[in-house]
């Protein structure tokens, strides 16, 4: 132990300074007063999340990512099957997109999102998850583990999960078998739901009644603004209306409400849907829910006056916005994202000390 201590004492020196959770400045930052930032709560899961974050930490240093906990794929599927745990994929993905932009950042978003590639076990697994779950086993506290993964990292933000138990996305699909296109059958797993060929009609959590982590909570009614998506629309961002706690948090909270749209519908889980469907399959999971603004990409939205007549069902007006990257994929640009989330914030009221 007395021979280490040197070493454990330069490690800590060089990460990245700052209570757990907290932003570490990076080289080139904008220096910021204290006080005159929103805090921001985003909430969602995957790389509709991961582009939020990475959009939402350059503008504020005060941010908290709350993710979904019902992935059952992959690396995180393994995981939560072999040791019980929560699956740690998309708080990884989080972690990852709250790295900064200079080296330390970047060199530990590459680490936590590296998989390894072999014959055996080892195959296809993320650092990151073996990472965070060997500290969740470590000190037995979800939100401890994470904060202390976010301060290694040098995170511009906290990660928190929705929910501290494992929970299996449930949904009823019509036409899931295509030979039975007319048959409304129940679909279990993440994973299945995204892919299903056929209609989501609504989606559940098993248990239908799970706790909200009470961090997630506090995050929300303590927050100026909360964004919900973009990202799976029934796997990603609708579940975290499912959950009791954080729904009521959401409803009753004094931040103002921002709905990010997706640039375009997802193979399987929302085919053909327009953006105006998106907000009605969101308002049959949660009638009591109010938003402020519904941000969309410009060229995603055909008919204008369809989404403005279903934002205004959640009291809400619409930004249109170019969001986009400009190679044409569907896939949100930080720095345009930035922008338009920006001027959201200081166009459509502010609420808080940061005014």
């Amino acid at each position: 132990m007395t021979r280490r201590t040197p070493r454990l004492s330069r490690l800590r020196r060089a990460v990245p300074e700052g209570r757990a959770g907290r932003p570490a400045e990076t080289r080139g930052a904008r220096p910021r007063r204290r006080g005159t930032q929103p805090k921001v709560v985003a909430l969602g899961g995957g790389m509709g999340l991961s582009a939020s974050l990475a959009a939402l930490r350059r503008i504020t240093g005060d941010l908290t990512a709350v993710v979904t906990v019902a992935d059952d794929g992959g690396s995180s599927g393994r995981l939560r099957d072999e040791l019980g745990v929560l699956p740690p994929g998309d708080l990884r993905k989080a972690l990852a997109a709250l790295c900064g932009d200079d080296e330390w950042g970047q060199t530990w978003a590459q680490v936590i999102q590296h998989r390894f590639q072999s014959q055996g076990d080892l195959h296809d697994h993320a650092v990151g998850n073996l990472l965070i779950v060997a500290l969740w086993e470590q000190l037995g506290d979800h939100v401890k583990a994470l904060d202390l993964v976010g301060r290694l990292l040098g995170a511009h933000g906290r990660v928190l999960p929705m929910s501290a138990v494992p929970l299996e996305l449930q949904a009823l699909v019509k036409g899931h078998d295509p030979e039975r296109p007319d048959e409304v059958e129940t679909v279990r797993g993440q994973a299945t739901v995204a892919l299903t060929p056929g209609e989501v009609q609504s989606v559940h959590l098993v248990p239908n009644d799970p706790p909200a982590v009470p961090e997630a909570v506090e995050a929300v009614l303590d927050a100026d603004w909360v964004v919900l998506g973009p990202g799976s629309w029934f796997s990603s961002v609708i579940p975290h209306l499912l959950v009791p706690g954080l729904r009521d948090a959401l409803i009753e909270t004094k931040a103002r409400r921002v709905l990010s749209l997706n640039l375009a519908p997802q193979p399987g889980e929302t085919e053909g849907f327009s953006p105006q469907r998106h907000l009605e399959v969101l308002g049959r999971h949660a009638p009591k829910l109010a938003l402020d603004v519904v941000l969309a990409d410009e060229a995603a939205v055909p008919d204008r006056d369809s989404l403005t007549d279903a934002a205004k069902r959640f009291g809400a007006a619409v930004e249109l916005a170019p969001v986009a990257r400009p190679d044409g994929s569907p896939r949100h640009d930080p720095e345009l994202l930035a922008a338009a989330y920006d001027r959201i914030f200081r166009m459509h009221g502010r609420i808080g000390p940061w005014r």
